[in-house]
């Protein structure tokens, strides 16, 4: 897998199974730019402490809320209106691309952030995948599972 952020989650995301289980889990409010950092840091063999998780959780959420989630409410909300509006369609279209490159750029602090952690410790995806997740959405030990399967496979 690749070595970055962004190359490791454009092909994480494109695994069996991947892209279902991030879209469930941020259903149940997960951010899965965090979910594919944590599967990321897990790989890599970065070791999980709660320090970590609150520093990834702080860097990330303001962004998350503040850039991502706006632009995804907006192409959500225009969904069915783009249906029977070919320029508003032409119009969610470049919405979905901004966001696609806020979610870049968020990744892309993750990365900055995590890089300079040591990679000591044998892979433990599992372990990071339910410290950034919220509480609510640890229950879902499917996607949880499906996620930390694909992280470690080559």
């Amino acid at each position: 897998m690749p070595a970055d952020l962004w190359r490791f989650a454009q092909d994480y995301y494109q695994r069996p199974g991947v892209e279902a289980a991030c879209l469930q889990l941020q259903g149940q409010g997960a951010d899965v730019c965090l979910l594919i950092c944590a599967a990321w840091l897990g790989r890599r063999g970065v070791a999980c402490s709660t320090a970590r998780v609150a520093q990834l959780r702080r860097l990330a959420q303001p962004w998350q809320q503040e850039v991502v989630g706006v632009l995804r409410q907006v192409r959500q909300d225009w969904r069915d209106a783009a249906r029977h509006d070919k320029q508003l369609a032409e119009l969610r279209e470049r919405v979905k691309q901004l966001e696609q490159e806020a979610e870049r750029l968020q990744l892309q602090r993750l990365e900055s952030l995590g890089e300079a952690w040591p990679c000591a410790v044998a892979a433990d995806s599992l372990a990071w995948l339910e410290q950034v997740l919220p509480t609510a959405c640890r229950t879902d030990r499917a996607a949880l599972v499906q996620l930390r399967d694909a992280a470690i496979q080559p």
